[in-house]
């Protein structure tokens, strides 16, 4: 058994959820009516070309590859403001302009605990089509196997990914591949490195990079922005 997988415990994982919601109740204080026409502020800028190279791993995206405004996600499994982000913004932004063929959305991990590691490596030992599937129902269902009652992280993340085919074999196959754990992380450290990643969810978009949950209007202001 690997050094993360004993490590895949609720005391980590509950100072961040900690953390993200007294965040998350500092944001609720602005006013609803101009975060929704406000078009959110770049960080700066970054070679988007470079951006869209392919790193360890194969690229997991929707879209059309030719869209017009290309955003890159960098997003943690165990961030809750990712989660809230894929759980109340994505499906809207994915209606609206992905299956439209105005935005190509490219996920990429940066995981910065040793769960979320694990459950991007389970998501990539799914069948690539169901890499998106994956990664929504984990999100979606975060703090159930983030933080289970029982402590137990590790049971917690088995029994969901029981949902999505895997047997207690392949998912104890698929977290001892020291391989994959690498090229995770790889993942992350190249979003750190080349392109100063630093916090979650961080969305670079035709080169201007933005950081934090967005709501449904401020991301389909800021895509418009783009057409």
């Amino acid at each position: 058994m690997s050094n993360f997988e004993l490590n895949l415990t609720k005391r980590h994982l509950l100072a961040g959820l900690a953390t993200a919601a007294t965040g998350a109740a500092v944001a609720s204080l602005a006013s609803p009516a101009l975060a929704a026409v406000e078009v959110p502020k770049s960080d700066r800028s970054v070679d988007m070309a470079a951006v869209l190279k392919p790193g360890e791993l194969p690229e997991q995206a929707l879209g059309k590859p030719d869209a017009p405004v290309k955003i890159v996600e960098y997003f943690s499994m165990t961030c809750p403001h990712c989660a809230h982000f894929h759980e109340v913004t994505f499906d809207a932004i994915k209606t609206k302009y992905i299956d439209t063929g105005k935005v190509y959305f490219v996920f990429r991990e940066f995981p910065f605990d040793p769960a979320a590691t694990a459950a991007f490596m389970l998501a990539r030992c799914a069948p690539p089509e169901q890499y998106y599937p994956f990664i929504t129902m984990f999100l979606k269902q975060q703090r159930a196997w983030a933080a289970p009652s029982d402590g137990d992280v590790r049971n917690a993340m088995l029994q969901m990914s029981k949902m999505a085919g895997f047997t207690q074999e392949s998912f104890q196959a698929c977290l001892t591949n020291t391989k994959l754990a690498g090229e995770v992380t790889a993942v992350r450290d190249r979003g750190a490195k080349d392109f100063g990643v630093n916090s979650t969810p961080t969305f670079i978009i035709n080169g201007k990079v933005y950081t934090g949950d967005m709501p449904v209007d401020s991301m389909s202001a800021l895509i418009d922005s783009f057409l």
